[in-house]
């Protein structure tokens, strides 16, 4: 595994031929995205593809999502393309949004989980950007990091997750995300949100009014349209506890005393009860939060006491992770 530190808005053109070069072969390169760190392959080569999965102990029914410039390339990946997808397209790529569409035919199933729709995104990050255009195809990349654990928003996370098991990483600093692109499932009567991210409900709203939450639960083993669709997903090796409001965090900070213990917080009350706290909007919140959790597994932390955002849509990612995360 080769390590390269790359300036994060002028990447290296040699930085990123060598990547790319790697790629070309058939391996696996994590690169930084605005939103998190990619583990990312030559998206129409299944024997590429099929290393992600392998890397990540990630099931083949589970869909990766294939990194374009912008709609043009996205068009000629999808077998259809509605004014509801040129519309999303329009207002947030380059962004943290995925749009799944119905797949092409000469996109391999392989990237799409088996099934017959592809999810597909312009990432804006410059390193991801000049990835793509040097490799003039589109890359397949879910988060670098193992299998329902946390995502990475720093090289470091990625390897400490995968090691050996990518070819190189390109070191671009922290992620300015920090969380997921939101997944908007195109293809029916009205978009439906697969997974909340970066782009929230209420902005979504002011291009196509009538797009509505759908993150249905699904099997294991069970083909699905999006990434992060999983009851577990996100999650530390400490166990995590939600907490409702100050009182609640400090009674069980009391009962889980014995336990090697990390407590999150972003309220004002429960800021002097934390080792952690998190900013009290949620882009910074967002920002933070992977970034923390990495904290508290690094601290061996067995018990991971978070107080729970408020319920607000604005915050609806951030409730989706947590819930995710929390899961057993």
């Amino acid at each position: 595994m080769k390590l390269v530190t790359i300036h994060p808005e002028h990447p290296d053109p040699a930085d990123i031929a060598a990547a790319v070069r790697i790629l070309r072969a058939g391996g696996l390169v994590a690169f930084p995205t605005e939103t998190v760190y990619g583990l990312g392959a030559r998206g129409l080569d299944p024997e590429a593809v099929g290393r992600i999965f392998r890397a990540k102990g990630r099931p083949r029914s589970h869909p990766l999502i294939l990194h374009v410039l912008g709609d043009d390339e996205a068009r000629e990946l999808a077998a259809g393309w509605n004014e509801r997808a040129d519309a999303l397209a329009r207002a947030f790529w380059p962004g943290p949004l995925t749009l799944v569409v119905d797949r092409a035919e000469h996109v391999p199933a392989e990237v799409a989980g088996g099934g017959t729709s592809i999810a597909l995104r312009a990432p804006i990050h410059p390193v991801a950007r000049a990835l793509i255009a040097q490799l003039g195809e589109p890359i397949a990349a879910p988060s670098a990091n193992r299998y329902q654990t946390i995502s990475p928003t720093a090289a470091s996370h990625v390897l400490k997750s995968l090691g050996d098991g990518v070819d190189m990483v390109l070191d671009g600093g922290a992620c300015t995300g920090g969380i997921e692109s939101t997944v908007v499932d195109v293809r029916g009567p009205r978009p439906l949100v697969l997974r909340p991210g970066g782009v929230d409900l209420p902005t979504l709203r002011t291009v196509v009014r009538d797009v509505e939450m759908h993150v249905p639960d699904v099997a294991k083993d069970a083909a699905r349209p999006s990434p992060g669709m999983d009851a577990r997903h996100y999650a530390p090796r400490g166990r995590i506890l939600l907490a409702d409001g100050p009182a609640h965090l400090a009674r069980l900070a009391h009962e889980h005393r014995e336990s090697p213990l990390a407590v999150v917080a972003h309220s004002e009350e429960a800021r002097p009860l934390a080792r952690h706290v998190l900013p009290d909007d949620p882009k910074g919140y967002e920002r933070e939060l992977f970034t923390t959790l990495h904290a508290c597994d690094d601290a061996n932390a067995q018990v991971i006491i978070i107080e729970s955002p408020p319920h607000d849509e604005r915050w609806l990612a951030i409730h989706d992770r947590l819930r995710r995360a929390a899961s057993t």
